[in-house]
């Protein structure tokens, strides 16, 4: 029936000025806290920088093979098994020989669903390396279910630490996604200088500390590498002392009796005890801090380091200092990545995206509120009073969420205004029938509502559908879109069922001996 309860009359008053201080928190600033929350503006609203990343996997291939190879060392070894002549050939293949009397054994082995040597992938039905056998000779490729299964790890592990980069800057609301096997696109509005994120992102952060050789002799060798600045290069011995894996903490500081920015680390138990035992053995020697390929700083070890903290020099300023703090607590990414498409969106435009939406929102605000005080006179009022409170709503939900607003989502709002007008036409047309074949107007209004809400529920369920599969299937603006008009469709049956229908039965159970109400 039209009519509401006290109860329900306070809800509705109460819920109806709870989204409406959420909508005014984004145009005016409150002290308390309750009101903070705004509408965040997507990168086409506001500017900022748009990056396609892709890993390159090669280095993540070749150190699985490297792995295994080592893996199966140890495995064949624990077996009895000899195997010779094991290596890596160029097109990453991994190979190997046997004696014939084990052949039939080694088979059985990397074919046995069950042994840890070829993991069985069960989600894709296969192994993850392919064996072929020619003689005594054994070939070990990955199979390409097991590279997808390595670039999918490697894609998931590079994500989370982009996504700890990009946090640890500051950068407000970033979206961080997937695009393909080897792809990551990262959106970053409000950000106009791109150079800093770009130089994070790029560098790998492949952090280790090893010692300076005077020669190549030694069971790890060495290999020449240069310094940062490039003022020397020096042999630097391949064996790892600690590397970035044993870091627990990294943060820029000021050295008090030099005055210049250094990065202080703490290192994990492990990493204490083995550098810890190092250092003792090697006072006077130069220790190299080698950052993807490039030494930072060599120092001379001067007394053993226990405590299981030091810090890292270089001439560093402390912005450079505060990046590389950032990097080594964030960790390294699984592979080196480049950046294939970079954008860069100005403010200006994004600005004008909002002009020309709000334009459009109004154009169609005002046709629609004239349409509707013209066609239905009071109950158009009514309407449109219900329609002005359902952008409230929407905005204050938006707003609740902290959600990102972007065009596309712009769109979703004019779209939801046009859906909260349908219902109300929907509804009075109905009453209008209902009035021919009944004399009692608040009964002919009553069934109006009544009886044409399936036809509203089956205009909005559907178009609630089409949102959730854009939602779980689009990409970032599509998802925008789509998020505006669910929860617009929402806030148009609450506005109409709650709010107009509150509206109409207050005035008509004024006026119901009036001829001639709609």
């Amino acid at each position: 029936m039209l009519n509401f309860s006290k109860t329900k009359i306070i809800l509705i008053g109460l819920v109806s000025v709870f989204f409406i201080l959420f909508t005014l928190s984004n145009f005016a600033k409150f002290d308390n806290n309750f009101n903070k929350k705004k509408i965040n503006l997507g990168l086409d609203l506001q500017g900022g920088s748009y990056l396609l990343l892709e890993i390159d996997n090669e280095p993540v291939i070749l150190k699985e093979l490297q792995n295994k190879i080592i893996f199966l060392k140890k495995f064949f070894k624990e077996k009895k098994i000899a195997i010779s002549n094991i290596k890596i050939s160029k097109n990453e293949i991994i190979s190997f020989e046997t004696k014939s009397s084990d052949i039939e054994k080694v088979n059985d082995f990397l074919n046995d669903k069950e042994e840890s040597i070829n993991p069985y992938i069960d989600k894709f039905k296969s192994f993850q390396y392919e064996i072929t056998l020619e003689k005594n000779l054994f070939n070990l490729k990955l199979s390409k279910y097991g590279l997808i299964s390595l670039k999918t790890s490697s894609l998931d592990q590079a994500i989370e630490i982009v996504r700890r980069r990009v946090d640890e800057v500051g950068t407000n609301e970033p979206n961080i996604l997937k695009r393909g096997n080897d792809r990551i696109l990262v959106e970053l509005p409000g950000l106009d200088d791109p150079m800093r994120i770009k130089n994070l992102l790029g560098k790998t952060a492949n952090l280790s500390f090893r010692y300076i050789s005077k020669s190549s002799e030694g069971t790890f060798g060495s290999e020449m590498l240069e310094f940062e600045d490039g003022s020397e290069i020096a042999n630097v011995n391949k064996r790892i002392i600690i590397s970035g894996e044993n870091l627990i903490d990294a943060q820029p500081r000021m050295d008090t009796e030099t005055n210049e920015p250094i990065v202080s680390f703490t290192l994990d138990r492990v990493g204490a005890k083995r550098f810890g035992k190092s250092t003792t053995n090697s006072i006077g020697k130069r220790l190299a801090i080698v950052l993807d390929g490039k030494i930072i700083s060599a120092p001379v070890v001067r007394d053993a380091i226990i405590s299981g903290s030091g810090r890292i020099t270089g001439g560093f300023t402390f912005q450079s200092a505060t990046d590389l703090a950032l990097l080594l607590r964030s960790g390294a990414l699984p592979a080196p990545m480049n950046i294939i498409e970079e954008r860069t969106v100005g403010p200006d435009l994004g600005e004008d995206s909002i002009k020309a939406g709000l334009i459009a929102l109004l154009i169609g605000f005002i046709l629609v509120i004239l349409f509707m005080l013209i066609k239905y006179r009071i109950f158009g009022l009514i309407a449109n009073t219900a329609l002005i409170l359902n952008l409230f709503f929407l905005i204050g939900v938006l707003t609740l969420f902290e959600a990102t607003l972007t065009l596309p989502g712009i769109a979703g709002i004019i779209l939801t205004v046009g859906m909260a007008v349908d219902a109300n036409v929907l509804i009075f047309e109905r009453i209008k029938e209902e009035k021919m074949y009944e004399k009692n107007q608040v009964i002919a209004f009553d069934s109006g509502y009544t009886k044409s809400r399936a036809a509203i529920l089956d205009a909005n369920i559907t178009t609630l559908i089409a949102a959730m599969i854009l939602f779980f299937l689009g990409s970032g603006p599509i998802k925008g879109f789509s998020v505006t008009l669910g929860v617009g469709i929402f806030t148009t049956l609450f506005s109409v069922y709650f709010i107009a229908r509150l509206l109409t039965s207050f005035y008509l159970l004024k006026n119901k001996n009036k001829e001639n109400l709609i």
